[in-house]
């Protein structure tokens, strides 16, 4: 997706390499088949990739998996899409899938960002989290983060009317980042006054609960779909 204000292409992810241990390999190659959904070039019908109506939140950048399987285990009349392309991370949420019997929750093994563009109907979420994504934490390197005002036109198109959009950060001049471009998307409106409490359904991660007793902060930013 190019972004007219900076000329260069936005993707949902930093090119890295990951070790793929046995484990993960074999979860992957028995999972996805299940739960996967393959990346087409045309628009999916939700309801049918779940089997049944529900709502439906999209969850970009799921990482190693572990918070977006607590998070559908604690929500199970909640559907969830994960999207993806670190491979061991993908592996890694199709073990936990297994093992907690999860029936709710998807995985496109792709960028998010054309998955959006071409896979996801206008008005067909209820909400989408994006949480601590690739920081580029630093602040001269603010082009190049995954959340400009670019890519929340297009998820906010994707939310129905009420829909929820969630990002999370611990990286202070992200936060502030992600505040002004959701306050600059007129069919945005803050949920909270400034950054919002972390919700019951974001779990505290090891990492982020390591963080807190260090001092750290982390940010919670909240927008409803007007």
């Amino acid at each position: 997706m190019e972004n007219p204000a900076f000329g260069r292409a936005i993707r949902s992810f930093v090119l890295r390499q990951g070790h793929l241990s046995a484990a993960q390999q074999r979860a992957m190659d028995e999972g996805m088949p299940k739960w996967g959904i393959a990346y087409q070039p045309s628009v999916i019908n939700l309801e049918q990739a779940f089997g049944r109506q529900a709502p439906k939140v999209l969850e970009i950048g799921f990482g190693m998996g572990g918070a977006t399987a607590e998070i559908a285990a604690a929500n199970p009349d909640i559907d969830y899409l994960g999207v993806e392309v670190h491979s061991p991370g993908v592996g890694n949420l199709c073990k936990l899938i297994a093992e907690k019997e999860l029936s709710n929750l998807r995985i496109i093994r792709h960028d998010a960002v054309e998955v959006l563009d071409n896979m996801l109907a206008d008005g067909s979420l209820d909400g989408v989290h994006i949480f601590f994504p690739d920081p580029w934490h630093k602040k001269r390197h603010n082009k190049r983060r995954l959340i400009q005002a670019p890519l929340v036109e297009k998820l906010v198109k994707k939310l129905k009317p009420g829909g929820y959009l969630h990002a999370a950060t611990d990286w202070e001049d992200y936060a502030i980042q992600i505040m002004e471009v959701f306050s600059a998307n007129n069919d945005l409106a803050n949920s909270a006054d400034g950054y919002a409490p972390r919700p019951d359904y974001r779990p505290l991660t090891k990492f982020e609960a390591r963080g807190i007793k260090l001092g750290h902060g982390v940010w919670d930013i909240i927008f409803r779909r007007k």
